[in-house]
Formats: structure tokens, C-alpha cells, sequence
């Protein structure tokens, strides 16, 4: 599902004029010489609605977090990293496809948020810290544990498993299949499950088992993560989507 940008971008700018700072009046007859700041929304409001843009932040610009400044002092704005987020990620929703079109790059972009939500549930912690490399190994587990729930077996995972759950042959009591097309004695069914059950078998013995039980190797690339993650996220998808067929 896609972002709803006018909706997104009201409620960042409800969040950014809540939070702004200003030097309250002083009282009727009372003559201040504080230079004490205050938001301008009340704290209720600001935590109600910072519930809302931390998620749309999630979306927009996922590792707000550690790429926006938090070293501000919090004593004068405690909401400071929010706010700067909130108008890097109003400026991305209203100028990003302006600025890869004048920047001559305006191909389709993967977004990790857009992805099966079994693998973005399972990657979206380590990512957002920004382990990649072990953000696409938990996605992996992710997958793994949603076929062997939707089959109910935990005695066979990963590759094993999906050479079983997309083999030709019929079910038995103790081998349920999962078919991605009606068995209708053509090519294109042999073909569909075949390339299936290669297709998982290179994810996990090409991506995960080396993300997994490679020591000391370099943090990966977040675009290259990203494409990892989109393998797992079709094979997810043809997980979620084929039916159980048992004996």
C-alpha cells in the first residue's frame, strides 16, 4: 500500500507547528526577563501526535534515528530530532520525484516498508540500526517460520523444506505440498514449481547461509540489502499466496 502524501504531509505539519518554540507573554502587569521557551502545543498533544509521525518518519526515512542529529539540547527542545525528521521527510514527500527527475534519475525505487510484511517485520529492527546484513538473515528466519507454520512442521526448514513443499509429487500424510498454480499437466506448472523450489534454495544457500556463518565479513551495502531483501520478499509472497495441498 502507498503512502497517502497529502494526508502524511498534514500531520507532519501539524507536528512541526506543535513543537515550534516561542517566548510566552508575560502576564497582564508582570514584567518577565526569562528568556524560557516553551513548545507551542501542549505535551499531551505533541506525544498524541508524535505517535503518528514516528510511524510516517518509519516509512519515509527509516533510519531517522541514527542519520538525524540527536546531540541538540534536549532541555530547550526535547523534540528536536523529531522535528528536523518531520521536515526532511515533508521535503522528501513533496519534491522526491521533482528531484530524481532533475537529477536525470527517476527509475522506480524499492522500499523495504513495501515489501511482504513478513520480511520487513522481521528485518525492520536491525535495519533501522543499521545492520543489514543481519536485518536480511532474521528476515530469512521470518520466512522460514511462516511456511513451516502454514504446512505445520517444524522438523524441516529452509532449503530442505521448500524442496519438499514444491516437489511434483503428490502429497503424502507427512509431506503436504504448496502449489502455486492448479495441476493441470503442463509445462508451465512443472516449470512454476520448479523454478520455485530453485529460486528458495539459492535465497538460503546464496544469501542467507552466508550473511549467517560468514565471521568478519563487511557490513553490507543498504542497496545491496535491499535487493537481498526483495528475494526473500517474492518468495514470501508465493509463500503467503499458494495453496496447502495435503493427502
Amino acid at each position: 500500500m502507498s503512502i497517502d502524501i497529502p494526508w502524511a504531509r498534514a500531520e507532519l505539519a501539524k507536528f512541526i507547528e506543535l513543537t515550534a518554540m516561542y517566548r510566552p507573554a508575560d502576564p497582564p502587569g508582570v514584567l518577565s526577563v526569562s528568556s524560557q521557551l516553551s513548545n507551542r502545543g501542549s505535551p499531551s498533544e505533541i506525544v498524541a501526535s508524535a505517535h503518528v509521525v514516528e510511524q510516517i518518519l518509519d516509512r519515509v526515512l527509516p533510519r531517522w534515528r541514527s542519520e538525524v542529529s540527536d546531540s541538540r539540547n534536549k532541555t530547550v527542545n526535547r523534540w528536536s530530532q523529531h522535528r528536523e525528521a518531520a521536515q526532511r521527510a515533508d521535503v522528501a514527500l513533496a519534491r522526491d520525484a521533482e528531484i530524481r527527475a532533475r537529477l536525470g534519475d527517476d527509475a522506480p525505487q524499492l522500499s523495504a516498508g513495501l515489501m511482504h510484511p513478513w520480511v520487513w517485520e522481521g528485518a525492520r529492527a536491525l535495519w533501522r540500526s543499521g545492520h543489514f546484513r543481519e536485518a536480511v538473515t532474521a528476515a530469512a528466519r521470518k520466512v522460514n517460520a511462516e511456511a513451516q507454520n502454514k504446512i505445520a512442521r517444524r522438523d524441516v526448514g529452509e532449503t530442505k523444506l521448500f524442496q519438499r513443499v514444491y516437489s511434483l509429487e503428490a502429497p503424502k500424510p507427512d509431506q503436504p505440498r504448496l502449489r502455486l498454480m492448479p495441476d493441470d499437466g503442463s509445462d508451465t506448472y512443472r516449470s512454476v514449481h520448479r523454478g520455485a523450489m530453485a529460486f528458495a534454495e539459492g535465497c538460503y544457500a546464496g544469501i542467507r547461509n552466508p550473511n549467517s556463518h560468514e565471521d568478519g565479513l563487511p557490513e553490507l551495502p543498504e542497496n545491496e540489502a535491499l535487493e537481498q531483501l526483495a528475494a526473500f520478499s517474492l518468495l514470501a509472497r508465493w509463500v503467503d499466496n499458494a495453496t496447502l495441498v495435503t493427502a
